[in-house]
């Protein structure tokens, strides 16, 4: 009877034993970061068009982004979330090269400065293509709530015949903001494919209305 009773007493503590040893490890391993848990807190700052996470939405298309948006705000600037930003084809017939006028219009209820270049990016079947600066000289502006600026985006017409690069969407960021708008394309359908680059696809300083608008 007395070897049975200190057998029994063994496998108690054993047990006792592997449990600590479980609850151990367990704890260990839920002190640790998750993979998804780092990748979320490397994507959710962004710049330009690089942000992945929704902030929103803006009339005319999605915004995405980081969150210059306060601290333009903070600054007088005009920030994302306080511009109404739309685009429109303005091509007239005849010109060298096809454009589309994007508006920002001041819905912020108080009055905002804004100067420099957007940044524009087109999205295409073949990727991303960035516009190339106009080079041109760039003014400040002050817009009252409700009042509106613009810029152009140009871009060579496909007369090749073909297919080409077809054009799948707009993307904006305002200056000084890293929270990018997603807009329908509202221009021609493609760019040509050219060997050695061809024109590039441009885009003006704020207040340029550039051609047809």
């Amino acid at each position: 009877m007395r070897v049975q009773k200190l057998t029994i007493a063994a496998i108690a503590v054993a047990a006792g034993l592997s449990l600590t040893a479980c609850g151990s490890g367990d704890s260990t391993a839920k002190s640790e970061p998750s993979a998804s848990t780092s990748n979320s807190a490397a994507t959710t700052g962004g710049s330009g068009t690089a942000g992945s996470t929704t902030g929103g939405s803006t009339a005319g298309g999605s915004t995405t982004g980081g969150s210059g948006t306060n601290a333009a705000a903070k600054s007088g600037r005009c920030g994302t979330s306080s511009l109404k930003i739309t685009a429109a084809d303005r091509t007239i017939d005849g010109d060298g090269v096809n454009t589309v006028v994007v508006t920002l219009k001041n819905t912020g209820g108080k009055s905002c400065t804004i100067s420099g270049y957007a940044g524009v990016d087109l999205k295409t079947n073949s990727g991303t293509i960035s516009a190339k600066r106009t080079g041109q000289e760039t003014v400040s502006a002050t817009l009252k709530s409700g009042q509106e600026t613009y810029f152009p985006i140009t871009y060579p017409a496909n007369d090749s015949g073909g297919s080409g690069v077809r054009i799948t969407g707009l993307l904006v960021t305002p200056p000084n903001d890293t929270r990018t708008v997603s807009l329908a394309w509202p221009g021609a359908a493609s760019l040509p494919v050219t060997e050695g680059g061809g024109t590039p696809v441009k885009v003006g300083p704020i207040g340029s209305v550039g051609q047809g608008s």
